[in-house]
């Protein structure tokens, strides 16, 4: 694990400090879990799992709420400055990011139990295709930023920020494919609104992942980079 501190006379503060860290890590490991679950709940038809996903999801808020909690009493009683006040501030940035990834990976999980939990018929695969390739991208770019955070790699979360532009680029070619879908055959209307549904949940978990590697830059350069795209 990396973290950028002062390298304090008094240890525990470097020891608080990592607790931040690692907390953080851990919320980052548990929405990534959630988003790959619900993904697959949508490609096996597995109702039972995204059933047990929203179950799971206040196992992340618990986490924003005690994170943030000691976020305002390591303030209080340290008055942090410089890189380490950087490096508070881009957890409790970072935490609100992942909280609403949970919040993305949940509505992801109710779209599959919309689509599998009755009697219907299922959909054509072709309406679900670029749910799968938007969710593995939305995958890639959080355990990037996740590892960015966690080494503070500030050449890795540049290469987030530039990269996101294919996201919105395949958020509107699914669009237009959609479209195209329900032009041939009305019925597929349902669907294609659960699907317009689920990409633009996993579009959101790419803009998170972005700006949790905007917060790695600011927490190593002092810069702050957010609406300034590559």
């Amino acid at each position: 694990m990396t973290i950028q501190s002062e390298g304090h006379t008094v240890k525990r503060f470097d020891g608080e400090l990592n607790d931040l860290h690692y907390r953080i890590i851990e919320m980052g490991g548990l929405a990534l879990s959630q988003l790959r679950d619900a993904l697959q709940a949508i490609k096996t038809k597995d109702v039972a799992l995204a059933r047990k996903i929203g179950q799971r999801e206040n196992e992340l808020d618990l986490l924003e709420v005690e994170t943030d909690a000691a976020i305002v009493e390591l303030i209080a009683r340290r008055c942090p400055l410089g890189g380490d006040l950087r490096t508070i501030m881009a957890v409790s940035k970072g935490v609100t990011d992942l909280e609403r990834i949970g919040d993305e990976a949940a509505r992801v999980a109710n779209i599959a139990l919309q689509i599998y939990g009755n009697d219907t018929s299922n959909p054509n695969e072709r309406l679900l295709h670029d749910v799968h390739v938007m969710g593995q991208m939305a995958v890639d770019a959080l355990e990037k930023a996740l590892n960015a955070f966690d080494r503070s790699d500030e050449e890795m979360a540049r290469e987030i920020i530039a990269d996101h532009r294919a996201f919105e680029d395949e958020f509107e070619g699914s669009l237009r494919r959609l479209i195209t879908y329900i032009m041939e055959d009305s019925r597929n209307i349902g669907f294609a609104v659960n699907t317009v549904l689920a990409i633009k949940a996993l579009e959101r978990v790419g803009a998170h992942a972005q700006n949790l590697a905007e917060y790695v830059i600011f927490q190593v350069k002092g810069k702050d980079v957010r609406h300034q795209g590559p």
